[in-house]
């Protein structure tokens, strides 16, 4: 167990663009390495093409905060197996693309990535909203797969109404909250905010959210 969190496939979304999701997912799976479990990510879809090193940029932000190279499996695609050129919105990436989102192949991924590795973190793209068709959200394919979300927030001027937002409409869809990663990057922009945004929310998952965890996400460097 690390931070709480027990081994299986979690889905890693933020409160908005932008929120800090590569980093905090890269300091939970660090964590988790470091605590003897065989730990990897997921790039859900990808837009805006590949980084310098031929895979996700995302993912590749993952390995680099890990403290690792660059895995068999992001060489391979299997870590990233949709991407798109355009950065976008999925929906819009695909239709600049002219190409369908290929579910098939995310899931067929995760189920590789699943039976290999104790702990699976799948990152999203934006926030839980964020749609992959006209008619079908993020949010509703986590509610199809049953994944519990990290929610990824900070300490930036608007992410209470954010957060809470985030965490009415997962419990509206039946998906559970595991845990909040309270990004400490954006503290430096406003210390009061910072300081009082973090306590209230820590307060709101004691009172409201049996089970949730409350994990700092420190500011660290992907080396």
């Amino acid at each position: 167990m690390v931070n709480g969190l027990e081994p299986g496939v979690y889905f890693v979304s933020g409160i908005d663009t932008d929120a800090g999701k590569s980093y905090a997912t890269g300091y939970v799976l660090r964590e988790a390495v470091r605590n003897g479990m065989r730990a990897i990510s997921q790039k859900f879809i990808q837009t805006g093409g590949l980084g310098s090193r031929g895979v996700s940029i995302d993912i590749d932000i993952h390995r680099r905060i890990m403290g690792i190279p660059l895995l068999d499996e992001d060489k391979d695609g299997t870590t990233c197996p949709v991407v798109f050129s355009y950065p976008a919105s999925p929906h819009l990436a695909a239709a600049m693309d002219g190409l369908p989102i290929d579910f098939a192949a995310i899931e067929r991924s995760t189920e590789r990535l699943s039976k290999d590795y104790d702990l699976l973190l799948i990152e999203g793209a934006g926030g839980l909203q964020v749609p992959l068709t006209e008619d079908y959200a993020t949010i509703d394919y986590i509610r199809d797969k049953g994944y519990p979300v990290l929610l990824t927030t900070s300490g930036k001027l608007g992410s209470i109404n954010h957060t809470l937002l985030s965490i009415e409409a997962c419990r509206n869809r039946g998906i559970p909250v595991a845990a909040l990663l309270y990004n400490e990057y954006f503290a430096k922009e406003d210390a009061t905010i910072d300081r009082d945004t973090k306590a209230y929310l820590q307060r709101y998952v004691d009172r409201h959210l049996s089970g949730c965890r409350f994990i700092d996400i420190p500011v660290i460097t992907a080396e």
